[in-house]
């Protein structure tokens, strides 16, 4: 599918939502809209391996030509469902597809019962499979009883059979293996909606030029990845950012606090392919409970939120996380406590990139101490690099990435990138084009000084700065003009006085003829 395909598929989705999701915000119609398009894509797959099956075995029909209620049928379908269950995870049949039920809802039949039975038949049809922890509870986020998508069980029928009918004509073309349509597809969507929903958008998607920056700067000379790793994987989009980037990655794993957006990440996962026995994504909340903590990956990446709150417990200080350090994040922001955790899951020949807030750069107190322990004792801050403000939904902050690695090729210094004034200013906010990534990789991989935009300081300079790494320390952006102008200063501040002596006058005059004392009497 060329890109112009592709773009008119996405503007048909994104016009599918914007036209049927009513009085619903953008984050709560998005659960209807992505699970339905994933149905179809779970749905077209069934019907692929299926066809494929039949097509081997020299059989002139296809899966939806097959019948329950035809005895002569139901031996092949039995046998298709155990095949599916063991190859592609899930088993459906075929009046359970999105095909059968989208044309009955176009008939006017009520499918609501139908489409909460077959959903809820994908879940169960893994049971004691190896594939269940990643179909548990997956459609949980459907309620098709809600009364936002209709007052009467009739309207909502209504609403929902016109959704089907609509995905129904869109053809994902998934029996192309080297098309990832319906998995862009199904990205951009998620970017749309992220971007309608506001604040409540940090929560699950990270822009695609940011997740294609940590991507390329984790995989840098490397063709294929043995593991992945995001602790607050959101949607899961980073880590499939990084798959792209490589040749094959052996195993991905994630975790995400968000019931919500934790099956948003599983569902990502399947849509762009990847088999259900090479990733393993975990919903809990990373900090306190880590799901992954025997494991180290060749890569870690991650948008943890940004000064998030955490308990910082003290019994923290014995958890081989944080313990070396001998201070934990403060409670009201946990940005060091999930550099620590990632820090720790990290191979000794793996690389870490992580998006914060600028602050972790310079604030003092226990982030200090973190921070020059991170720099004086293990030398593990590799680059940091400034992006710019207003880039991340929900929040105008400027940000930073750090990149840390244990095994370090450069040992005597650290890489700092400016990389601040690198955007283009959208309607909304502003946005990395390719041309600004390739500067930021560019000055990463030939690691040396840029004038006004990146800078190889010491790390006796950066001792020298008391281990703050704020970038203006390091790079110097500062433009000739401007320079202060002290005369034209002058000026002002004589014009100011002026301005202030004619403003007493003005009030001394008016305080004489109430005939009250005015306040600026003991001055004159």
């Amino acid at each position: 599918m060329t890109q112009v395909q592709l773009q008119q598929l996405q503007k048909q989705l994104w016009n599918i939502a914007n036209d049927l999701r009513g009085k619903m915000g953008a984050d709560e119609f998005r659960d209807y809209m992505l699970g339905f398009i994933f149905f179809k894509y779970l749905s077209e797959k069934s019907v692929n391996f299926a066809n494929g099956l039949l097509k081997d075995e020299g059989e002139d029909i296809t899966f939806l030509e097959l019948h329950e209620s035809n005895d002569e049928h139901v031996p092949y379908i039995e046998a298709i469902k155990t095949n599916s269950i063991s190859e592609v995870g899930y088993a459906l049949s075929p009046s359970q597809l999105f095909h059968s039920i989208a044309e009955r809802g176009r008939q006017g039949e009520f499918i609501l019962d139908d489409i909460a039975a077959t959903l809820k038949a994908i879940e169960q049809s893994t049971l004691g499979s190896d594939s269940a922890d990643d179909f548990a509870n997956l459609f949980e986020d459907l309620d098709l009883n809600s009364t936002k998508l209709g007052n009467t069980a009739n309207d909502r029928n209504e609403l929902i059979a016109k959704i089907l009918s609509h995905l129904d004509k869109i053809d994902f073309d998934i029996s192309n293996t080297e098309s990832d349509v319906l998995g862009d597809a199904y990205e951009y969507l998620i970017g749309e909606f992220a971007s309608g929903a506001g604040k409540k958008a940090g929560e699950f998607y990270t822009p695609q030029t940011v997740s294609t920056l940590l991507a390329k700067i984790v995989t840098q000379g490397k063709e294929r990845l043995r593991s992945v790793y995001d602790p607050t994987c959101g949607s899961g989009s980073l880590l499939l950012r990084v798959k792209r980037e490589v040749q094959d990655v052996d195993m991905i794993y994630g975790q995400e606090m968000n019931r919500t957006t934790y099956n948003l990440a599983r569902m990502n996962m399947i849509l762009h392919d990847v088999h259900f026995a090479k990733f393993d994504i975990k919903q809990e909340d990373t900090l306190i409970r880590p799901q992954h903590l025997d494991k180290c990956f060749d890569a870690v990446v991650a948008n943890p939120p940004f000064s998030a709150k955490w308990s910082a417990d003290p019994l923290f200080l014995q958890d081989e996380r944080f313990s070396a350090f001998g201070k934990l994040a403060p409670s009201s922001k946990a940005d060091m406590a999930f550099v620590q955790h990632m820090l720790y899951q990290l191979d000794e020949n793996g690389t870490m990139a992580v998006v914060l807030p600028h602050g972790v750069l310079f604030r003092g107190s226990s982030e200090g101490v973190i921070r020059q322990y991170l720099i004086e004792q293990l030398n593990v801050i590799d680059t940091i690099i400034g992006l710019p403000a207003n880039i991340f939904y929900g929040t105008s902050i400027p940000t930073c990435v750090l990149v840390l690695k244990k095994n370090r090729e450069h040992t005597d210094n650290i890489l700092f990138i400016d990389a601040s004034n690198d955007f283009e200013k959208q309607k909304n906010q502003n946005k990395l084009l390719p041309e600004h990534l390739d500067n930021i990789i560019g000055a990463f991989e030939n690691r040396q000084d840029i004038e006004k935009y990146a800078k190889v300081a010491s790390l006796a300079e950066v001792q020298a700065n008391d281990y703050n790494l704020n970038i203006p320390r390091y790079v110097d952006t500062f433009e000739a003009e401007d320079e202060i102008d002290l005369d034209a200063i002058a000026k002002q501040l004589q014009d100011l006085e002026v301005n202030s002596q004619a403003t007493d006058k003005v009030i001394a005059d008016f305080c004489k003829k109430l005939g009250i004392d005015s306040p600026f009497a003991e001055a004159k």
